[in-house]
């Protein structure tokens, strides 16, 4: 994984706090992913069927899923 010397605090700060909601009330992880230009976002897993590797590549920070389907 590539360092960037561009870092957005605040803005993976912001992702992370959307990535810790979503995964309170989901069955899938939630992955904090860096873009190009310091800045972050958080996906879903459960809205991809396989992650494509150049995502993969971008994930800084993963928070499980906090729902378990077992009965």
């Amino acid at each position: 994984m590539q360092t960037n010397a561009v870092y957005d605090h605040s803005a993976f700060l912001a992702a992370l706090d959307s990535a810790q909601r979503r995964a309170a009330s989901s069955y899938f992880n939630q992955h904090i992913l860096q873009d190009e230009d310091g800045g972050f976002v958080s996906i879903d897993e459960g809205d991809y069927e396989a992650l494509p590797q150049p995502l993969i590549e971008r994930i800084v920070h993963t928070i499980r899923g906090s729902l378990i389907d077992e009965m």
